[in-house]
């Protein structure tokens, strides 16, 4: 039997937003009785624990350092009950949106002094007044408001540089702008920064690539050929398109999800067969097959140009090509 130390002690566990503390108090016949309670991490939240563990006289407390939330609890229970982070995420989707990066600098500036919340929110968040309220209830010592000062002024100019460079990017890519437009009509390349990465890595000019085939294998979405004495190795993909794979691999685990698009269900027949990961590069290559198409003949992305991938430039479909090409439009063949 395990010697017990502390008579009258409790455990949190820490979460984001609550608390969850468990006081175990042992009486001298050696039975332990628990009391087990739920409280937020908000500021009234950590003083209505405190108010409860000063009720079962437990002053003796362990908690699991998780990241940084510990050091709410820590404050709180200190005897100056100093309360140092403010919980605007739980509230606020973007902290550092508008109304975020005003209530921020409002706390910043002074510190010590109420603010005037509903001068600085707008929109929805007009409806979650009462819940900021109780978000930014808390203390900032001089000492955090000027280190906060500097990690905030260090996150704006991180951001300035960032607006400036994208800015930049898309002055450069202007000239293309007709070819950004064009890739941007192929599912997942809604945005103008997938088209420019695109072109930078494959350009523009799509007739020095013979076939969409030799973009594919130039891309590293085809599988390499080992083949030696007559026999056929299995092979994976090769290492090429060390850039462009990566993008195109993440467009396709985007578009997968929406049955929206011709592309989820290929990937489902493709997966059962094949497993997740073959069936993404498959849908990659289609990707990319479907951009060579479209900056190939100057046209709007159609889906089309996924039924000809494989079709050869100046050459009779076979046989079996034009039935499985006529049975994906649907016509019945006997």
């Amino acid at each position: 039997m395990l010697k017990i130390v502390y008579p009258n002690c409790c455990g949190i566990d820490v979460h984001k937003t609550f608390v969850l503390a468990v006081i175990a108090i042992t009486d001298d016949q050696g039975i332990t009785h628990y009391f087990r309670h739920r409280f937020s991490t908000f500021t009234k939240g950590l003083g209505e624990l405190k108010q409860w563990l000063e009720y079962y006289s437990c002053t003796e407390v362990c908690m699991e350092s998780t990241g940084k939330y510990w050091i709410l609890i820590y404050n709180a229970l200190e005897d100056s009950c100093s309360i140092c982070l403010a919980h605007l995420k739980c509230v606020l989707t973007d902290v550092l949106g508008v109304s975020g990066s005003r209530i921020i600098d409002a706390i910043l500036e002074k510190p010590v002094e109420e603010i005037n919340l509903s001068s600085l929110i707008h929109g929805s968040l007009k409806g979650k007044l009462s819940e900021l309220e109780l978000a930014i209830n808390g203390k900032v010592t001089d000492e955090q408001a000027i280190k906060m000062r500097v990690i905030k002024s260090h996150y704006d100019a991180l951001t300035l540089c960032k607006s400036n460079l994208e800015q930049a990017i898309i002055d450069i890519a202007e000239e293309f702008k007709e070819q950004q437009e064009l890739i941007q009509t192929v599912p997942g390349c809604a945005k103008q920064f997938t088209a420019i990465k695109i072109i930078s890595e494959i350009g523009v000019n799509m007739s020095q690539f013979p076939t969409a085939g030799h973009l594919c294998s130039w891309a590293g979405l085809t599988p390499t050929n080992n083949e030696s004495a007559n026999k056929k190795k299995p092979v994976r993909i090769s290492k090429a398109g060390q850039y462009l794979k990566p993008l195109l691999v993440q467009i396709a685990n985007a578009i997968v999800k929406s049955e929206k698009y011709p592309e989820h269900r290929k990937y489902l027949q493709l997966k059962k067969r094949r497993g997740h990961k073959k069936a993404i590069i498959a849908i990659a290559r289609r990707l990319l097959t479907a951009i060579y198409h479209v900056l190939l003949k100057n046209k709007s992305y159609d889906t089309i140009y996924y039924s000809i991938e494989n079709v050869q430039p100046d050459r009779t479909m076979t046989v079996n090509e034009a039935v499985s090409f006529a049975k994906s439009y649907g016509f019945i063949i006997f």
